[in-house]
């Protein structure tokens, strides 16, 4: 009999639906399928295939309620924040399509003894994407338009809670005019996974997800001699100096903080400011903090929603009493409140110091660390000092000296100035240390999973 798992919305505690694990069988049959489409795939011309990512980003657009109530249904993001994924997932579909062929036409090379040299860019085969819950659409999306163009084929296993998203997501790019089986959802356990990674017939594997869940994918692919991309956790640092504009700060930072229920890799997690207005930061950070209102995120009265599970909240929560334990102190917020839905409220913790998880950590949920420090120097010593190294933050009147800053001392594989974002289709998207390594988006990710093939007729 074939073990089943049940999805479960975050706000009432209530099953969604129940699905069933695909057995062994199907899941070798699967990567079979998806890579006899890929040997047709591989053939088309870019151009068929950017018309099939527009077509995709149509077709997502045209389903956008439906997927932001489902998405919030499953994991508890605001409906808004749903609708503005949707849209960042079809805006990734154009820029690729008007893009991509540029980034991987061949290039013609004169060789140093006068032969002639080409470099192709050839598509490797079946890419596995092993996927998390935060963004249900737009982590898919993000790995499998880039593969799609570059000629690959595309298998998903999705974070079990968001099951209806991944089959929804399979449809409509179905429904878009995609091949059969280019692109295939598979729903299997983790001792499947394995076995997936190993298959002869899968040439990549791309995981996001924590940083301890990377280092198991990263070992089982390089035993089999699989390329990885791997974007992990982090505890972005967003340093405020002396001449920030305050209230530019605190806006920006209050909501890098809770967007998404606080549940994002690249959220503004630590807050680093500088002596001289760390007291008014605190004052005006913590009021705005303490605005926010949790509750049902299908209304339009909430800031935040639940956190997508219950042994999320119990984490987070364990963490912030740990930090507590350890001599942190709560400005706002820190109790699980006593009602149905895995909601956690907006809350702030200062007077941190290492070996607190508010500190080291990652604090996945809607908690603030507030950290002061002595100057400038001392404020990027403490941001670096983190093993996680994905995004940050500087805000200073003086934007020129913030992009020197940022080019120069921030150990992050992105950083934002004055603001907070997620992503943009046209800019890298990664990290370094223990948020991973290899690029999405810009034109990078679409080079991460192919063949650079150099092609040579020599003179004698």
């Amino acid at each position: 009999m074939s073990k089943t798992f049940k999805t479960i919305n975050p706000a009432t505690e209530e099953t969604i639906k129940e699905y069933s694990f695909i057995n062994d069988a199907e899941a070798d049959q699967a990567v079979k399928d998806c890579h006899q489409a890929f040997q047709k795939w591989k053939f088309t011309s870019f151009e068929e295939r950017a018309n099939k990512l527009k077509a995709i980003g149509v077709e997502l657009k045209k389903n956008k309620t439906e997927f932001a109530k489902l998405m919030t249904k499953e994991m508890g993001k605001l409906i808004s924040q749903g609708e503005q994924e949707i849209e960042l997932c079809a805006s990734i579909c154009d820029y690729t399509a008007e893009n991509g062929a540029e980034s991987l036409k061949d290039e013609q090379r004169t060789l140093p003894n006068g032969g002639k040299g080409l470099i192709t860019y050839s598509p490797l085969g079946v890419i596995y994407g092993i996927q998390p819950w935060n963004f249900p659409v737009y982590q898919v999306i993000r790995y499998t338009i880039a593969n799609l163009m570059a000629g690959n084929g595309v298998l998903l296993k999705h974070a079990e809670n968001v099951t209806g998203s991944a089959l929804m997501i399979e449809k409509v790019l179905k429904d878009a005019g995609l091949p059969e089986n280019i692109f295939k959802v598979i729903l299997v356990d983790h001792d499947q996974s394995d076995k997936i990674i190993e298959h002869d017939l899968v040439r990549g594997v791309t995981f996001t997800g924590s940083a301890a869940g990377g280092k198991v994918v990263a070992k089982k692919a390089a035993e089999n001699l699989k390329k990885t991309v791997l974007e992990l956790g982090s505890n972005d640092a967003y340093i405020v100096l002396k001449d920030a504009d305050l209230e530019t700060a605190v806006k920006s930072c209050v909501n890098g903080r809770v967007y998404n229920n606080g549940e994002t890799c690249v959220a503004a997690k630590r807050f680093i400011v500088e002596a001289e207005i760390y007291e008014d930061f605190k004052e005006a950070f913590v009021k705005k903090m303490k605005a926010i209102k949790f509750g049902d995120p299908t209304s339009n009265d909430a800031n935040i929603g639940p956190m997508a599970r219950k042994d999320l909240r119990e984490k987070l929560h364990e963490q912030v009493e740990k930090s507590i334990d350890k001599g942190a102190k709560v400005l706002c917020g820190g109790e699980v409140p006593d009602q149905k839905g895995y909601y956690y409220p907006a809350t702030v913790l200062d007077n941190l110091s290492p070996g607190m998880p508010a500190y080291d950590d990652e604090l996945f949920g809607p908690v603030a660390s507030l950290i002061k420090a002595e100057d400038e120097e001392d404020a990027f010593k403490i941001a670096n000092a983190s093993n996680f190294g994905l995004g940050g933050g500087i805000f200073t009147k003086d934007e020129e000296k913030a992009f020197v800053l940022a080019k120069k001392h921030f150990d992050t594989g992105m950083v934002f100035i004055n603001s907070f974002g997620v992503a943009q289709p046209n800019m890298p998207f990664g990290g370094v240390k223990d948020s991973g390594y290899g690029n999405e988006h810009g034109g990078f990710g679409i080079r991460e999973f192919v063949n650079a093939k150099a092609v040579m007729r020599l003179n004698d």
